[in-house]
């Protein structure tokens, strides 16, 4: 049995519910986080929190909460779900508005969940993505407008890909749910604008320092045709790679060393953790 937490109360998630005047609904206005436990810790959790707070005031929304007590509520949740890891998502919603447009006090639910991990058959032969001409709306923030993917999914599905891969005149941002990232002999390339700043992410470069060249800038769709390696990050996908983007196979078309090498060295991290 799952737990949550809703505006003070904790109870079975399937206890829990919104109502139907949120804005959320009303209004498509919300935010989200998402992450998992390893050893029955959250992980990078002050990252996580950070990113959640950055959400919320792009968003005006006042968090209800302050750091520690949200832990302590974390903490509480874990162990009710009997100690075994589990995935966290935060959900933030407008609240209930008198005028169905003027926030007044969020609501705030913290859910537990199975973690549902990638199929190890995807870290074996890699993945597929199609390109899409597009860029979130205020990328930076982890909203819950993913409509973009719901709305491309027979695409994605007809393709025989996975997920994906968003560009704007060119430019490559990131998938639908998860960062990317190319290999060039010693360079680690990663897109820095009009992305959700991933904890993955954000682990893989701190993880990656000693071993790679760093680049944290603009990518272009051009630079893909040389890539000798291509992944992307996320919390349930951790270092997966990416062996076709579109007709363009990328290296020989399997994963490569490189990437290995980087999950890895995350999985290395999270054993411990």
């Amino acid at each position: 049995m799952h737990y949550g937490y809703f505006n003070g109360t904790i109870a079975p998630t399937d206890q829990l519910s919104v109502g139907i005047t949120d804005l959320s609904l009303l209004r498509g206005y919300g935010l989200f986080d998402y992450f998992l436990t390893y050893n029955g810790r959250p992980f990078q959790w002050d990252w996580y929190w950070e990113r959640f707070q950055n959400s919320a005031s792009r968003m005006h929304l006042p968090l209800p909460l302050g750091k520690e007590e949200t832990y302590s509520i974390l903490l509480d949740l874990i162990e009710r779900s009997g100690g075994v890891d589990v995935a966290f998502r935060f959900v933030m919603t407008g609240g209930y508005s008198a005028d169905s447009i003027t926030i007044e006090r969020p609501n705030l639910l913290i859910l537990t969940e199975s973690v549902h991990p990638v199929p190890p058959i995807q870290y074996e032969k890699g993945i597929k993505v199609i390109l899409d001409e597009y860029v979130r709306e205020m990328a930076e923030v982890k909203s819950t407008d993913y409509k973009r993917v719901i709305l491309m999914a027979q695409a994605i599905k007809s393709a025989g890909a996975s997920d994906l891969l968003y560009q704007k005149g060119g430019e490559i941002s990131e998938l639908s749910r998860s960062n990317f990232f190319l290999i060039k002999g010693d360079r680690l390339i990663t897109p820095n604008r009009n992305i959700l700043h991933g904890i993955t992410r954000r682990t893989i470069l701190q993880l990656a320092q000693s071993d790679f060249q760093i680049e944290e800038r603009p990518v272009l769709l051009s630079e893909l045709y040389d890539a000798e390696e291509a992944f992307t990050t996320s919390s349930t996908k951790k270092v997966l790679s990416i062996v076709q983007i579109g007709e363009l196979i990328i290296g020989d078309g399997n994963p490569g060393p490189k990437s290995k090498f980087l999950l890895d060295r995350f999985d290395d991290l999270t054993k411990s953790w």
